[in-house]
């Protein structure tokens, strides 16, 4: 009886230093994402004499000229405008383009043709970027395709990788094909099926893909670093940042205020669509 008590006692201490360990490291993850926010925010509120005397300390008043400086001097709502014409296009053909190519390769999985695509486009997101870039820049500069439409071009192409996998799978395992034959029985076509029958059900996995996808558009800086740096007018807002912050590259209050500022459409995003982003990401997890 003894040796029982102390075996039940060893094991609820070693369960609460293992929960105590695992509190322990989420405490430092939390951390590390916290104080790269904290920094930006205080820096960004903060005159330029506060930052030189207390880096991390708090402002004594909010200081607002820094972000007033980043909107008129700098033309920060030209590259936002640039930013959102790139993701908002990217996003629209996403929503339509994985789908589509999806749901025709989905449904013809017998066929040796469409086995191919399938193994092509899956095979694609093995490949690593750098292999890519010299042969992508001199295609696109070749097509004289070295603008915002160039670029939108590309995120339409790279998405199909990864999102051809996710809706593929999603097809054949959770949209019945006798709905489809039920549609052609009574007289549909093939688009009209997907449009009106296929498409609705999918909404869940494309909700997810636009997910995955708008903080990669929102946030990459490669792609329009190799596409558009060229020129100033085409610039998005993570070249806007890596140019400004060069370019006052001592003033940190610009450049943090300048950051903060780019976080701002993101976070609206999230906050409107928060419910069909939850929806997006557990419907369809569990069939019905």
């Amino acid at each position: 009886m003894a040796n029982m008590e102390n075996t039940v006692q060893k094991a609820l201490v070693y369960k609460k230093a293992k929960l105590t360990m695992i509190y322990v490291i989420l405490g430092l993850g939390v951390l590390l994402i916290l104080f790269p926010m904290y920094v930006t925010i205080i820096t960004a509120f903060k005159a330029p004499g506060e930052t030189a005397r207390n880096f991390f300390a708090l402002p004594t008043s909010l200081y607002l000229d820094n972000f007033i400086s980043v909107i008129n001097d700098a033309n920060f709502f030209y590259y936002i405008k640039n930013s959102l014409f790139i993701t908002i296009c990217s996003l629209l053909g996403i929503a339509f383009l994985v789908p589509l190519v999806s749901y025709s390769v989905a449904r013809n999985m017998k066929k040796i043709y469409y086995n191919v695509i399938y193994i092509l486009f899956i095979s694609g997101a093995f490949v690593p970027f750098t292999i890519l870039m010299v042969p992508q820049i001199k295609l696109m500069s070749r097509l004289n395709m070295m603008n915002s439409y160039g670029l939108i071009l590309l995120y339409w192409c790279y998405s199909l990788s990864e999102g051809l996998l996710l809706a593929v799978s999603y097809i054949l395992s959770g949209i019945p094909y006798e709905l489809e034959e039920a549609a052609y029985i009574d007289g549909a076509g093939v688009f009209y099926t997907f449009v009106k029958i296929v498409y609705p059900m999918m909404k869940p996995i494309v909700v997810s893909v636009i997910i995955m996808d708008v903080m990669w558009i929102w946030n990459d800086f490669q792609l329009p670093l190799l596409m558009l740096n060229a020129s100033q007018k085409f610039w998005t807002l993570p070249l806007f940042q890596y140019n400004f912050q060069s370019q006052y590259t001592v003033a940190y209050n610009l450049a943090f205020a300048a950051f903060m500022l780019s976080m701002v459409p993101i976070m609206i995003f999230y906050l409107v669509a928060q419910k069909q982003i939850i929806d997006g990401l557990t419907a369809g997890a569990v069939k019905a």
